[in-house]
């Protein structure tokens, strides 16, 4: 019995035709390459031949998986350590700023080792924090003293509780995505702001590095959306695209992930000149950045 997804019609908009983009090569852990596909009417693209939800764990199991092992070692990864500091603080503002509120209840999907939750826990908002890998749930508990709970629970929740909810590099992960943002939207409050980050395959690093491009990150990304893609999906579930923020630093981390793949070593020069570049055609347009940031409303 095959345990790979294979689709047949766009997991976003449904439609029917597909176009093969490239075969990127997974190189985290297994070595295997998958095809990328394209929707032709929402500009989604996603990777065909998935492992189902209960066999891709595997793939997930590398201690270069940042987001679940919190690991400094080599440049990479210091660099991402001593950026995340940085961002985390620039996030509870844009919390703040985009709800309008100090403090509120907040969900935080995919919470890894925590970093996050515990920040906005510290800014005074009633967090929950959800997260599948138990290792990282650990690692949350033993840092910040974090009860992060399975993501199971997203069910179980009560409706229309949280003022916020926010999926940092989550949403390109999930199997079963239509009623992932379905739950979403019950579980905000009327109003609510849903925050979504994901990488941005119609950006410049993207255009320059192609099949190399670090944020494919197949199969451990699912999907790999566009700005259509996104307001695409969320307008089927009663919400809304309200703004678009832009993540300046994925460009260079990515950069250097991407140039690893494509020359075997950093390049920290060209990487950080690519970076560059791509944030320069981002500052007039940014739904051209590395990473989006989406700001959604709950239009209920």
């Amino acid at each position: 019995m095959s345990h790979s997804i294979r689709y047949t019609q766009c997991p976003v908009c449904h439609a029917a035709q597909q176009r093969e983009v490239f075969a990127a090569k997974d190189y985290t852990v297994s070595n295997e390459s998958f095809m990328i596909l394209e929707c032709p009417q929402c500009s989604l693209r996603y990777t065909q031949g998935i492992p189902d939800a209960a066999h891709i764990g595997p793939y997930y199991h590398s201690e270069n998986y940042i987001s679940h092992t919190n690991t400094s070692k080599g440049l990479v990864n210091r660099l991402y350590q001593a950026v995340r500091k940085r961002t985390i603080r620039s996030k509870v503002a844009m919390v703040k700023q985009v709800t309008g509120l100090n403090k509120g209840t907040h969900l935080d999907v995919g919470s890894g080792t925590g970093t996050f939750a515990n920040a906005m826990r510290e800014a005074g908002w009633q967090t929950t924090g959800l997260e599948p890998d138990p290792d990282a749930r650990a690692m949350a508990k033993n840092l910040y003293g974090l009860e992060l709970r399975e993501t199971a629970e997203l069910y179980t929740l009560p409706e229309g509780s949280f003022d916020v909810i926010t999926l940092w590099h989550v949403m390109e992960h999930v199997h079963d995505l239509h009623p992932y943002v379905q739950r979403m939207q019950q579980l905000l409050k009327p109003g609510g702001k849903l925050i979504v980050a994901v990488p941005n395959y119609t950006s410049k690093d993207a255009e320059i590095y192609g099949a190399y491009w670090a944020a494919y990150d197949v199969p451990r990304h699912l999907y790999h959306f566009s700005p259509a893609s996104v307001r695409a999906l969320v307008q089927q579930h009663g919400l809304e695209v309200k703004a678009y923020k832009p993540m300046w630093y994925d460009s260079f981390y990515i950069s250097m992930l991407s140039n690893k793949y494509q020359k075997g070593s950093t390049g920290l020069i060209s990487a950080v000149w690519n970076g560059l570049r791509s944030n320069l055609k981002a500052l007039s347009d940014v739904q051209r950045c590395s990473s989006v940031i989406y700001i959604i409303q709950n239009a209920k």
